[in-house]
């Protein structure tokens, strides 16, 4: 499971990893997949995140600590290609060039390949191709909850736009027309409806099987987060970085009173919630209900990234970068639950995201340096 920090997900050497016409089958479909590189030393150092019941205190630094309950094991490190989520236990969904088309024709992208969707099969190393087009980067992909769709971006030059694939087909529509003119993010709603803000204002929201409809009682506001989580939208707007609901039940609106949001993200359960908030020069990650209480500071820090839950909810993976003498570091951790501490897995540079096999068992984590994605899998014991 992956969840989508702020487009979250980087898919061209300009595109963040963040955030299509039927290809013809090729020879090139199953391609014997690159070495992974030398397994790196798991670490298993322990940190104990800054955290408080109270709601809007600010997190101390991050404190070492022994004796995590979770351990890393051994990391898998995969050159040139963006995991962006897992279809079982031996098989991810991954963004990479695509050299069969040749490179783009786009005079300012000249120098790179298109990037195509596949499937890439961990334990035999071949990829099964899902989607590829001429000129442009595909990536971002994230498979419905029952993994019979898979909601991806594409991308050239410009903003990008976001379609939704039956895998059974591999018939794509974009979410674009009337009445929602486009849409400027996108992210799952549950297994069959998609959800995001739109280009025309408000919120849209588009089926599986490619209705598209505005959000009534959101018309005309811009918005910038937009999640639904049950029978709520939490949003905000350009103008109001509050946190704000919308139950599509009553159309009543309320302000659960965290400002400064910049992403939520939903637990698999939906009982809880992930706030990232901006403060100053620092940002911080908030845990609390879906309502805003029983909130708790996961972490602060100067850049947080890569946050997603595991699909038991007792873990959430997240990454702290500094910057030091003019370069940054980043490093991933993943927060226990139950142990109420951090464990340190990898030191990374650039932009991170992860996602989580569905046993939680394995963490699949991509660095993007601003040329090419590397992508890496964390075996963990608990």
């Amino acid at each position: 499971m992956r969840t989508k920090f702020i487009k979250i997900a980087a898919i061209v050497p300009v595109l963040t990893l963040a955030l299509v016409a039927c290809s013809a089958e090729q020879d090139e479909n199953n391609v014997a997949a690159p070495e992974p590189a030398a397994t790196a030393a798991a670490v298993n150092e322990t940190v104990q995140p800054a955290s408080t019941d109270e709601p809007a205190q600010t997190a101390g630094p991050v404190k070492e600590t022994a004796g995590a309950e979770v351990k890393a094991g051994k990391i898998e490190r995969y050159e040139n290609i963006d995991i962006s989520d897992w279809m079982d236990e031996d098989t991810v969904v991954v963004s990479k060039d695509n050299k069969t088309l040749g490179k783009m024709t786009l005079k300012e992208l000249a120098g790179s390949y298109p990037k195509s969707l596949y499937l890439f099969h961990l334990d035999t190393g071949q990829y099964e191709l899902l989607k590829e087009q001429k000129n442009l980067f595909l990536g971002e992909a994230v498979l419905s909850a029952d993994h019979k769709h898979l909601l991806y971006s594409e991308f050239s030059l410009g903003d990008p736009a976001y379609h939704v694939m039956d895998l059974g087909t591999k018939e794509s529509f974009s979410i674009t027309g009337d009445p929602i003119a486009g849409a400027i993010s996108a992210q799952w709603a549950d297994e069959e409806t998609v959800i995001g803000p739109a280009y025309s204002g408000g919120a849209f929201t588009a089926s599986t099987s490619g209705k598209l409809a505005a959000v009534e009682g959101l018309g005309g506001e811009g918005l910038v987060v937009v999640r639904q989580i049950k029978d709520k939208i939490y949003y905000t707007t350009s103008s109001n970085d509050t946190l704000q609901t919308l139950d599509l039940k009553t159309k009543e609106k309320a302000s659960l009173k965290l400002e400064r949001v910049g992403t939520v993200i939903t637990s698999p359960d939906e009982s809880q919630m992930l706030v990232l908030q901006y403060k100053d020069s620092t940002q911080t990650l908030l845990l609390s209900d879906t309502t805003g209480g029983n909130r708790k500071v996961i972490v602060e820090g100067a850049e947080l990234g890569g946050v997603s839950w595991s699909p038991d909810q007792r873990m959430i993976a997240y990454s702290v970068t500094n910057e030091e003498s003019g370069t940054a570091s980043a490093v991933l951790y993943i927060y226990d639950m139950l142990s109420d501490k951090s464990i340190r897995i990898a030191e990374a540079t650039g932009n991170l995201t992860t996602s989580w096999s569905p046993s939680g068992k394995q963490l699949a984590y991509t660095e993007w340096n601003g040329d090419q994605s590397r992508s890496s899998v964390v075996q963990l014991m608990y």
